[in-house]
């Protein structure tokens, strides 16, 4: 649902998104138009919580960096806030814990949701600077994992719940066995 059609800047969007009678609702700026996002189905949240427990468990006993829920917003680009279901930003990139989040996270996890763009929203991640988006497909029990290759271009990776995926060079040593994420 689009919230107020006139662009805006970011500055504008933090401070309507952080107004009292926004402080429960789950906004995002896209293109400078805010839009307001629907909840999670239940499959959705539970899957999300599966991951961000995953990865707090792997990343905070390292002190590795911050893994977001659903309400971390980050902000693309000028005229980009995202809110991914769960996300990870590096302590190398990010050694103090700031007020808002006004850069791409390392990692961006979208749980997609019926008619959503996830390739508008990958590309948006990785081109400002995210290294990985897994796009993951409740329903299917699939994950999609999307970075950038040498010409800009994105390349996805299937994986389905028999598949373990890896931290890579970002989050060396963790692994998550997908059956573990999506319910029976």
């Amino acid at each position: 649902m689009v919230v107020l059609e006139k662009p805006i800047t970011v500055a504008e969007f933090w401070h309507i998104a952080q107004s009292p009678e926004n402080e429960t609702r789950r906004l995002e700026l896209d293109e400078g138009v805010i839009v307001e996002m629907a909840g999670s189905s239940p499959l959705n949240t539970v899957v999300a919580g599966r991951i961000l427990h995953y990865l707090n468990a792997f990343v905070l006993p390292r002190d590795l960096g911050y893994v977001t829920g659903a309400d971390g917003s980050f902000q693309l680009s000028p005229k980009q806030v995202r809110l991914p279901d769960v996300a990870f930003v590096a302590k190398t990139r990010l050694p103090r814990l700031p007020e808002r989040f006004e850069l791409p996270p390392d990692l961006a996890i979208e749980i997609v949701s019926e008619g959503e763009d996830i390739l508008k929203k990958a590309r948006e991640y990785l081109r400002a600077g995210t290294q990985a988006v897994w796009a993951v497909y409740a329903h299917d029990e699939l994950v999609y994992v999307m970075t950038l290759n040498e010409n800009g271009g994105i390349v996805s990776q299937p994986y389905d719940r028999d598949n373990t995926l890896d931290g890579g060079d970002l989050l060396s040593g963790f692994t998550l066995p997908l059956s573990a994420i999506f319910p029976d």
